[in-house]
């Protein structure tokens, strides 16, 4: 499985936004800072920013001393939730999550079971961390 780099670039970001405020006291965070720290053109991360911001994930101060910050905490904030935020789904095949149809006979594959057994545990899994846990390993 391999993640958008929209989504990767969200969780790094929102990575990077959770350390800047630790260290900075809770100050809101530029994009351009970030942008430039974690190699991103600025333009898209606005663009990502915009759904986070939409979904509830950050919130933005605007003005003098404004930039983006994490609405509901870093211990709050799960990655699982980013990545849905900036609308990637994340599963481990063509097959339809939501039906048994998976081939072009439109039959239930017969690896479907495997694939979405995984799908399952990686989502359990980034759904049990938060920005917190990532920024705790640093």
């Amino acid at each position: 499985m391999q993640l958008t780099t929209k989504a990767r670039y969200a969780v790094m970001a929102m990575v990077d936004i959770a350390v800047l405020e630790k260290e900075f006291g809770g100050k809101p965070v530029k994009l351009s800072q970030v942008a430039e720290r974690q190699g991103i053109a600025l333009n898209y991360l606005e663009q990502i920013f915009a759904k986070l911001k939409k979904c509830g994930i950050v919130s933005a101060v605007k003005g003098p001393g404004g930039g983006y910050q994490i609405a509901n905490g870093a211990n709050s904030t799960r990655i699982l939730d980013i990545i849905e935020a900036v609308e990637e789904s994340l599963k481990m095949t063509a097959c339809s999550p939501t039906s048994n149809i998976c081939s072009p006979d439109r039959a239930k594959c017969i690896t479907h079971d495997l694939w979405k057994g995984l799908t399952l545990n990686i989502k359990d899994y980034l759904g049990s961390k938060t920005l917190e846990d990532v920024v705790g390993k640093k």
